[in-house]
């Protein structure tokens, strides 16, 4: 059976809560292969998926709430039980909310095998060079949200798991596949060899309108930073530029909007073929 350890600390400088005291950073914990949990929804989101939760770090109110679903968890684990004012030491973090955890990110399914694994028709997402992790994380709540089969984050972006990512993801990472890839444009010329159309959302002149696209097949859209866009190589290796249509004193949106209207899209026009 497993134990559950509730641990009263006075401080932080703990061998132990290494992981807590500095949560910026962020190379750290990607070599440890752990992610942290900032944001008590998404602790409650962790604590019932199937990541391995490896310690939490609450005030006594917190763990009053959670209590239950730490109890419930099948690994060992330790709660460390601190007052408001001993985390909000916490350097370069505002403590919003008295809870925190660390858990082990698990390994992956790799590209291949989540392409042999999906249904079909396939509706898959693709990121290109998303530097802040709230965009990341919002990008795979949309991908959550909308039934995209997975998201495919290229090399120029930063981690999913990052912990901005996780609270903006909501904690749908915990959930939602995810395939990190060493070349995106190699990976979408696979694509396209295997017959997916691959479709670039990029407002430019002589891009299509979004409605105007059919995207009840097996397709992969392709999003990039708001300010940059999307690379020359990333363009040519799609087969069409894709617009959501807009004001003409607007010539974009934030990546996680757009990502959202374009899987939205693609949702609709699959409801419509099933009716």
């Amino acid at each position: 059976m497993a134990t559950l350890r509730i641990q009263p600390v006075q401080s932080l400088d703990v061998p132990e809560l290494a992981l807590y005291r500095t949560l910026r950073r962020i190379e750290e914990h990607e070599r440890a292969g752990v992610l942290v949990a900032a944001n008590a929804k998404v602790i409650k989101r962790l604590l019932a998926s199937r990541f391995t939760v490896v310690s939490a770090l609450l005030t006594p109110a917190w763990l009053a709430q959670l209590e239950p679903l730490l109890r419930a968890r099948p690994e060992d684990l330790c709660v460390y039980v601190a007052e408001q004012a001993v985390l909000e030491t916490i350097t370069g973090y505002t403590l919003h909310q008295g809870a925190l955890a660390v858990a082990r990110i698990p390994p992956q399914p790799d590209f291949e095998t989540l392409l042999e694994r999906s249904p079909r028709p396939l509706l898959l997402a693709a990121v290109e060079g998303i530097a802040s992790a709230e965009n990341l994380g919002a990008v795979v709540r949309s991908c959550a949200a909308f039934g995209a089969h997975f998201l495919i984050v290229g090399e120029t972006c930063g981690s999913p798991y990052q912990r901005r990512a996780v609270s903006g993801s909501m904690g749908t990472i915990f959930e939602q596949p995810v395939a990190r890839v060493p070349n995106l444009v190699e990976k979408l010329a696979v694509l396209r060899g295997r017959g997916m159309r691959c479709l670039a959302a990029h407002p430019r002149p002589g891009a299509r309108k979004l409605a105007a696209v059919d995207l009840r097949g097996d397709c992969c859209l392709l999003f990039g930073a708001e300010g940059p866009g999307l690379t020359a190589k990333a363009l040519a290796a799609c087969d069409e530029m894709v617009e959501i249509p807009m004001p003409s004193h607007m010539n974009s949106l934030n990546v996680a909007a757009a990502t959202a209207v374009f899987l939205y899209e693609a949702t609709r026009q699959r409801d419509q073929l099933l009716k």
